[in-house]
C-alpha cells in the first residue's frame, strides 16, 4: 500500500502561470510518479485581465510537469471591488457545474484545495467529494470572515454573519482541514458546528519555494550592493494590511541618523500613496523598485541585509504567519518584524532577528538602528539560525512528505479502488 500511486485532485482558483504555492505541490506529487489533476481557472492574477500568452494558445497550459490541467471558464478579478465578487462567484459556480462534469468517469484518492481567498474555491471540492466518494482535505491558509472585516472588505455585521454561516457549511463537510498555523485552531473549531475530532484538524505550514533556499550572494539588477549603507528589503504585496505609514515613519525618523537604505518591491493598493509619499517627505533612503518575477527574489535577498515583514494588529492577523516569513527566513538573512502574533514568535523563537510591535514606528526605527549596528558576524549567525529553524519546521520536501502521508492515512469516505 505504502508504494502505490495515489489519483489526487487538486481544486485551486489560482494555478501556474500565476505565480503560486500550489504550483510547487503540484510538481513534486506529479514528478513522484502520482497521477495529478487539478481543477482551475483561467490566469489572470494579480493583474486582473487574462494573461496574453494564454489567450493566445491555451492548449499550451494543459500539462503541468505531468500534472492534467482541466480549466473552466471564469470572470477575470479585474480591479474593482464588485469584479472581485463576481469573480469569486464565477469560479465556485463554474467549477462545480463545468468542472464536476469534465471529471465525470475519473476516480480520486484524495481531493485537495488550495484554500487562499476566496473559501468558496471549496465548495466544487466538496460536490466533487460527495459524488467521487473522496476524502476532501481543505489546507485554510484565510481565516473566513474575519480576514474580509479586517481588510475592509465587509463592515455591515449581517453580512459577515452571512459569510459565517457558508464557512461553518463548508467545514462541517470537509472530511480533514489543514491549517496553515497554530493560531487558527480555535477559530476553526469555532465555526466546525458539527463535532470534529481533533485528529480532523491537522496542522500544515507553507513552506518556500526552492529558489530561496540559496545562501550564495547572487547577482542581481534590481538593486546594487551599496556596502556604505544598511539594506533593509521589503518584497510582497503594497496593500493596507502592511502598514506603510509605519514603515515610513519609521525611514523617515532614520534619515541622516543611520546609513540605512530601505528597497520596497512590489505592488499593489499602496503603490500609488507610497510613491506620492516618498516624493513629498523627500525620503532619499526608501527605494521604491515596482513589482518583478518571483525567480528575481532570491538574488535580491541574498544582497539584503536584513529582511522586513509587516502587518497590521488585528486578531485575524495575529493568528496568521506571512508566506514571506518562510521565504525570508529559508534565505539566510536576518529578518526585521513589525508585527505581533505568531509571525513574531516564530521570528523570536528562531533568533533569526528583532520584532517590534505592529504599527510602532518608533520601535521599528528602533531595531532597525540596532541590528545595522549589528556586527556582520552575528548577522551571520543570526542568517543562519533562520535558516536552520526554516529547515527543521518548514522544509517542504518534508511537508510534502508529511501531506503524502495525511493523504494515504485518511480513514474518512475512503473506498477500495
Amino acid at each position: 500500500m505504502s508504494e502505490s500511486k495515489l489519483n489526487i485532485l487538486v481544486v485551486t482558483q489560482y494555478f501556474w502561470p500565476e505565480n503560486m504555492r500550489i504550483n510547487d505541490l503540484v510538481r513534486d506529487f506529479a514528478e513522484k510518479g502520482h497521477s495529478v489533476t487539478v481543477l482551475t481557472g483561467v490566469p489572470n492574477y494579480p493583474e486582473g485581465k487574462v494573461f496574453e500568452a494564454y489567450k493566445s494558445a491555451p492548449h499550451q497550459f494543459d500539462d503541468y510537469h505531468g500534472a492534467s490541467i482541466v480549466r473552466v471558464p471564469m470572470i477575470p478579478r479585474g480591479k474593482r471591488s464588485i469584479q472581485l465578487i463576481i469573480n469569486y462567484l464565477s469560479f465556485f459556480t463554474s467549477a462545480s457545474t463545468v468542472g464536476t462534469y469534465a471529471l465525470r468517469g475519473r476516480a480520486f484518492d484524495a481531493v485537495f484545495v488550495y484554500a487562499v481567498s476566496p473559501i468558496m474555491a471549496a465548495i466544487p471540492a466538496l460536490v466533487i467529494g460527495r459524488l467521487k466518494k473522496a476524502p476532501v482535505f481543505i489546507w485554510v491558509l484565510d481565516l473566513w470572515p474575519e480576514t474580509l472585516r479586517a481588510v475592509g472588505v465587509l463592515k455591515k455585521p449581517a453580512l459577515l454573519a452571512l459569510v459565517g454561516r457558508m464557512v461553518s457549511w463548508i467545514y462541517n463537510r470537509a472530511d480533514y482541514l489543514l491549517l496553515q498555523s497554530n493560531g487558527f485552531l480555535e477559530n476553526v473549531k469555532g465555526y466546525c458546528t458539527r463535532p470534529i475530532g481533533l485528529e480532523r484538524l491537522v496542522y500544515f505550514p507553507s513552506w518556500a519555494e526552492d529558489d530561496f533556499s540559496t545562501t550564495a550572494a547572487l547577482s542581481t539588477g534590481i538593486l546594487a550592493r551599496d556596502e556604505s549603507v544598511f539594506t533593509v528589503v521589503f518584497a510582497g504585496n503594497l496593500g493596507e494590511a502592511q502598514d506603510f505609514p509605519a514603515v515610513l515613519d519609521a525611514a523617515e525618523r532614520l534619515r541622516g541618523k543611520v546609513a540605512v537604505r530601505w528597497a520596497i518591491v512590489g505592488d499593489g493598493r499602496m503603490s500609488e500613496w507610497l510613491g506620492q509619499q516618498v516624493s513629498a517627505r523627500g525620503l532619499d533612503n526608501v527605494l521604491l523598485l515596482g513589482r518583478h518575477p518571483l525567480e528575481a527574489m532570491p538574488a535580491l535577498f541574498a544582497n539584503a541585509d536584513a529582511l522586513l515583514v509587516s502587518l497590521k494588529t488585528n486578531d485575524v492577523f495575529e493568528k496568521t504567519i506571512p508566506g514571506k516569513v518562510q521565504a525570508y527566513l529559508a534565505s539566510g538573512r536576518p529578518l526585521l518584524g513589525m508585527i505581533n502574533g505568531e509571525a513574531a514568535r516564530v521570528i523570536n523563537e528562531s533568533g533569526a532577528g528583532f520584532t517590534c510591535a505592529s504599527g510602532d514606528a518608533e520601535g521599528l526605527a528602533r531595531i532597525t538602528k540596532a541590528l545595522a549596528e549589528t556586527s556582520p558576524l552575528q548577522l551571520k549567525v543570526m542568517g543562519e539560525r533562520g535558516r536552520n529553524y526554516y529547515l527543521q519546521h518548514y522544509s517542504k520536501q518534508r511537508l510534502l512528505a508529511r501531506l503524502e502521508d495525511i493523504f494515504r492515512n485518511a480513514t474518512l469516505r475512503k473506498v477500495d479502488r
